[in-house]
């Protein structure tokens, strides 16, 4: 916990775009003295989001969606009421499941401009994608083609993307390449889908995955977000009962998650007991 008298206006140059960093910067300079510029900011969309909302409120933004952002700080803020935007990871997430299990699903408030290179790699692994303006359908090949990945900061493939596109291929056909440029130890759960019968070796930054014809359900554990969410996404097409561990780290991420796989036909039931 820290605490200030007063927060005073000031330039903040980022040694990497980080979208955490660049939200708290924004969120702490709103209510400052003076204008606060951000320089080699984040350029998510969750950035141009969060300004959007802020501005709403009486705030005083610009720049959101470039590397740079100026804030003048305003004495106050006013209640809004205000629709956020669709969550592009959980959108990635679902297409990622159908992309594994054959399936054929349409995606419904979403927005395709915020995930181009999640559908791009999709439809490099073999699925059909149609686009409308708030909807997804894909449609899944028999058998996924192995395709290399490199995560990099927005435009680029998402960071938060890896795991989802780490557990649907373990069963493409051919050796996929992840390539891990933001985050360290981003791999663990990578271990826990070995134990399922994946075939996947990890080198420094870089993970080798060699198709399989199967997985096996088996005990795993989930250690983040995301890799929980790619344990489960497994646990969809392995022979047998699969048991994620840990599903709460899953749940903060993923609004009734069990009950929209279910809709979807997975076989799924979360213990009320976390």
């Amino acid at each position: 916990m820290c605490t200030c008298e007063k927060i005073k206006g000031e330039k903040i140059n980022l040694d990497f775009p980080s979208v955490g960093a660049t939200e708290n910067a924004i969120l702490a300079s709103v209510l400052s003295e003076g204008t606060t510029t951000i320089t080699n900011a984040a350029q998510e969309p969750e950035i141009n989001d969060l300004q959007n909302f802020l501005n709403k409120m009486g705030a005083k933004i610009k720049g959101a969606g470039s590397t740079e952002i100026q804030i003048e700080g305003v004495k106050n803020l006013k209640d809004v009421s205000y629709n956020i935007m669709p969550d592009r990871i959980e959108t990635g997430t679902f297409l990622c499941m159908a992309g594994m299990t054959n399936g054929n699903v349409e995606l419904q408030n979403v927005n395709a401009k915020h995930l181009v290179p999640i559908i791009t790699k999709l439809e490099e692994a073999g699925s059909k994608i149609e686009i409308g303006k708030t909807v997804i359908k894909i449609a899944a090949p028999k058998k996924l083609k192995a395709i290399d990945i490199k995560t990099m900061p927005y435009p680029g493939f998402p960071t938060d993307m890896q795991s989802a596109f780490g557990a649907m291929l373990v069963t493409a056909k051919g050796t996929s390449v992840i390539i891990e440029n933001i985050f360290e130890n981003r791999f663990k759960y990578m271990q826990e889908l070995n134990k399922m019968g994946a075939k996947i070796t990890i080198e420094g930054k870089s993970a080798i995955i060699r198709g399989v014809r199967r997985l096996y359900g088996a005990t795993v554990n989930a250690t983040d977000l995301r890799g929980g969410a790619a344990l489960v996404a497994a646990g969809l097409i392995a022979k047998g009962i699969t048991i994620v561990e840990n599903i709460e780290f899953v749940l903060r991420g993923y609004e009734q998650f069990d009950k929209k796989l279910q809709g979807l036909g997975a076989n799924i039931e979360i213990s009320r007991e976390i």
